[in-house]
């Protein structure tokens, strides 16, 4: 692992002790709840859409969990911010993965992918193609 590598972690850190976007959306469109058993991470993503109802317009995220979830939670507040719910589903594990930044072990890949399985499933309740009343890293 290379200096690249060093400031990735680094920045998982300082999303980990300061995020982004930490708290709750006074009347969002949709909010959603996830756990990840294995490791205790939970997470409670809220989105707020533009007019439109498709560009995301805030998001804000809570919960508990380790460096690696709540980080992840923490850029992804910020990443989707602008996107369209249909981008938002389009994502996946190596788009979470590539914007860490860093190798993740696949133990730990579970708790890296949480929030944004918590914001999908969310969107699919929201649009009426999924009902769920809590997304959990073992479906």
């Amino acid at each position: 692992m290379g200096l690249g590598s060093d400031m990735y972690r680094q920045q998982i850190l300082d999303h980990y002790k300061n995020p982004r976007n930490y708290g709750e959306l006074e009347d969002p469109t949709f909010t959603h709840i996830g756990e990840n058993p294995m490791c205790g991470d939970e997470i409670r993503m809220d989105v707020k859409l533009a007019d439109d109802e498709e560009t995301i317009e805030y998001v804000a995220f809570s919960g508990d969990g380790c460096a690696i979830s709540q980080a992840s939670a923490s850029m992804l507040s910020g990443e989707l911010k602008g996107k369209s719910i249909d981008e938002l589903l389009e994502m996946d594990r190596d788009d979470v993965i590539d914007m860490l930044g860093v190798d993740i072990s696949p133990m730990r890949v579970k708790c890296a992918v949480l929030a944004e399985k918590v914001a999908q499933d969310g969107a699919e309740i929201y649009q009426g193609e999924l009902d769920k009343d809590k997304t959990t890293t073992e479906d």
